[in-house]
């Protein structure tokens, strides 16, 4: 039986995104009666971020090392659950999701993701290969996307953390990593992440670094070049259309 819950969210300048995101982790967590902590990695926002958080009752460290995968095992470091979220920012988790992902690993789960649903418009053609990009990841590589992916505690510390070798798809490398310590299981349950990427940036960026992930795996990011509108990326300051 899971006897305590970690809830870890990594935030670079996420004033906007942030207060809501957790809202859905406190509210979801709350229903389902675990023990639990939130706990926000704050990687050297220049932002309300760390306040905003702090208003909704989350622990925040303070961490300055713009690398995702670094700053998510900053945050698993100073946590005390034994079963681990790692909860993107800009992502809502819904209790029913909650609930299937404990389910998971008290019938064995080594870890696990969800089914991404996008919490506003992105375009019919971006929905489109979203949706056929996450049938490939999620359903027939079996990867958690990056927003949401859990972990036993003793799985996740077994697995080596995250790849701090990796500037992106640092997730792929865990579900990989994870894989070897027992089953892992990519729910049916969604989470709600923000298109604003698909919304601010041209296919034409998207694409060939989609194509480029999955002919070459995560190796291609070990190196930060390219990765600008990822890390130094736009940020929404007004609320998008919504589905």
């Amino acid at each position: 039986m899971i006897s305590f819950i970690s809830f870890i969210v990594p935030a670079h300048n996420e004033a906007f995104e942030i207060g809501a995101a957790l809202e859905s982790v406190f509210r979801s967590a709350r229903a389902v009666g675990c023990p639990f902590e939130v706990i926000v990695a704050n990687d050297a926002s220049t932002d309300q971020t760390a306040d905003i958080a702090r208003g909704t009752g989350a622990r925040v460290i303070d961490v300055s090392l713009r690398k995702i995968s670094a700053v998510r095992n900053a945050g698993a470091k100073v946590s005390t659950g034994d079963l681990l979220f790692f909860i993107d920012a800009d992502t809502h988790l819904q209790e029913a999701t909650l609930r299937a992902a404990i389910r998971a690993v008290e019938r064995g789960a080594a870890g696990g993701g969800a089914s991404i649903s996008f919490s506003d418009h992105v375009g019919r053609f971006n929905q489109i290969a979203i949706q056929l990009f996450s049938y490939v990841y999620g359903r027939i590589l079996g990867w958690a996307a990056g927003c949401f992916i859990f972990a036993r505690r003793d799985a996740f510390e077994s697995a080596g953390g995250f790849d701090e070798t990796l500037y992106a798809c640092e997730e792929v490398a865990l579900s990989l990593a994870l894989k070897r310590q027992g089953p892992f299981t990519v729910l049916r349950e969604t989470v709600l992440t923000s298109g604003r990427k698909l919304r601010m940036y041209s296919p034409f960026l998207i694409i060939p670094l989609t194509l480029r992930f999955l002919r070459y795996g995560p190796a291609i990011f070990r190196e930060r070049r390219g990765l600008e509108w990822w890390y130094e990326g736009k940020r929404e300051s007004r609320s998008p259309p919504q589905l």
